[in-house]
């Protein structure tokens, strides 16, 4: 291999023009190819985060910690542990791509080959259609409880024993066909009118949740905030294997962003700029985001005589039209927001880099948006045991993709790509193998997965739910190690290269 480190100048990426005039076709088009320009701030990366987790469904994955029998301060500290290492594994998977200003599947060909790529690409674009569905379900869910709070008539349509198909109801059917057009368009304009969309989401929630605090405050007064929340289970060591298990959570929650972060660093305008926006969106923003939790939660029970986790039924309670349409409308904003961020985005790079003279950016996140409705997410996140078991599949197949872009690109390339051979065919290509693939990568992505999914599908088996719980650690740390010995120690990484 080469040793040509192709790194641009701080601020800015290498250069598409003349370059990717050289770029085989069958590998390119003008969103794969390197960024001209990397305009993205600090903010721009907080304001993604911001949106990610004040989404829906950070809230109810959040509020489903509570089911599992630990007390407040546990439940927190388990968000912020697992907050912990989704900003260090971000910085991680940040780097390459920002310094290359290419997105991540084009990123992964350093791994599995410039053909090979397409693996992780699907597997990853498959999984965004999965959250893509579920992410739309839950904003839907919240414009449900704008419509029946304004038209009372349509109650009755909500009711999916009444009037449901496929076990969402007639309503919900209405609301989620509706989110999914909003979304279609919005992505549509493309990626500067989807910056100034979730510039605007993330500061909205927050102005949304204190006021909902506010609220809940001036009706039960300081002294009813308790820590202490539903039936605690586990005290002392007791406890310490569920925290594991919920920290473990957290990161899956967020193994999907995670994974293709690239996405979003390549348009950072440096490094620094992109882990300033992950320090502030990660655990500052997260420690806010999780005593916002706690302590709403917490006055449910004194305000309405239960414990609601799930903000958008507790503003649904509120005697007021106004904040009930307020609140549930910008839910409903905020989680469209990252629903286009995380999930429509990365599913258009992907499905664009299998084929990307035939399948453009949007053409790609269209394929996801179609998809996300065949796969009826709301039976994949309808409650806390799906949920945990819906994370625990998807975590199985993300950890060993994240382990092996890792290990390449730190351990194996030692942080050296060569942009234009990401780009070639050639098979004098720093990235070519037979056929396009690099078997150490898939091998390792199919150890890893196997191994990771085993104890998710066996759950019921002595030792297994235990391990279920930490699919994307052995995923990952499966993918990483077995990937590592592959491509130094055996010839399995050889190259074809020309006669």
């Amino acid at each position: 291999m080469t040793d040509t480190i192709a790194r641009p100048a701080a601020g800015s990426a290498p250069q598409a023009g003349t370059a990717a005039a050289a770029y085989d076709p069958r590998l390119t088009n003008a969103d794969l190819a390197p960024l001209r320009d990397q305009t993205w701030g600090s903010y721009n990366i907080f304001a993604f985060w911001m949106s990610d987790v004040h989404s829906v469904g950070g809230y109810v994955t959040a509020g489903s910690l509570f089911a599992l029998g630990l007390a407040s301060w546990q439940v927190l500290a388990a968000l912020l542990i697992g907050i912990g290492i989704v900003y260090l594994f971000c910085n991680l998977v940040a780097k390459p791509s920002q310094v290359t200003g290419v997105p991540y599947p084009v990123m992964c060909r350093s791994a599995f080959g410039v053909l090979g790529a397409n693996i992780p690409a699907i597997i990853r674009g498959l999984i965004a259609v999965a959250w893509y569905g579920i992410q739309t379900f839950l904003a839907s869910a919240a414009l449900d409880v704008v419509l029946v709070k304004l038209f009372p008539g349509l109650a009755p349509y909500a009711v999916v024993d009444d009037y449901g198909f496929l076990g969402l109801s007639l309503l919900g059917w209405g609301s989620y066909l509706a989110l999914w057009v909003v979304q279609a368009c919005v992505f549509w304009r493309g990626m500067e009118s989807i910056r100034k969309f979730i510039d605007f989401c993330g500061p909205a929630v927050y102005v949304v949740m204190f006021l909902l605090c506010g609220y809940l405050i001036a009706k039960a007064g300081w002294g009813a905030i308790d820590l202490n929340l539903g039936a605690v289970q586990y005290t002392g060591w007791d406890s310490l294997p569920v925290m594991l298990g919920a920290i473990a959570l957290v990161v899956s929650y967020f193994s999907g962003p995670m994974l293709n972060f690239g996405d979003f660093s390549r348009y950072g305008k440096t490094f620094a700029a992109v882990r300033r926006g992950n320090l502030l969106g990660l655990p500052v923003n997260f420690l806010v985001f999780s005593l916002l939790v706690v302590v709403t939660a917490s006055l449910t029970v004194p305000v309405y005589g239960e414990l609601i986790t799930d903000p958008v039924a507790t503003v649904a309670r509120i005697d007021s039209t106004f904040a009930i349409v307020l609140g549930a409308l910008t839910f409903t904003v905020a989680t469209v927001g990252i629903n286009i961020v995380a999930n429509f985005i990365s599913p258009a790079f992907d499905f664009s880099n299998v084929s990307p003279q035939r399948i453009s950016w949007r053409a790609g996140g269209m394929i996801a948006a179609v998809g996300s409705v065949l796969i009826t997410p709301w039976n994949l996140y309808n409650n806390p045991e799906v949920i945990h078991y819906t994370l625990e599949v998807l975590g199985a197949f993300i950890g060993p993709l994240f382990g092996v872009l890792i290990a390449d690109y730190y351990l194996v390339r030692k942080q050296r790509v060569v942009v234009a051979d990401l780009f070639t065919m050639s098979k004098s290509g720093s990235y070519w193998y037979r056929k396009g693939y690099n078997p150490a990568a898939v091998v390792a992505t199919v150890l890893g997965a196997v191994v990771a999914v085993l104890p998710v599908l066996a759950k019921d088996v002595t030792g297994m739910y235990t391990m279920a719980q930490y699919s994307w650690f052995v995923g990952c740390g499966v993918g990483f190690v077995s990937y590592y010995l592959l491509a130094t120690r055996t010839t399995l990484m050889a190259r074809e290269v020309p006669a």
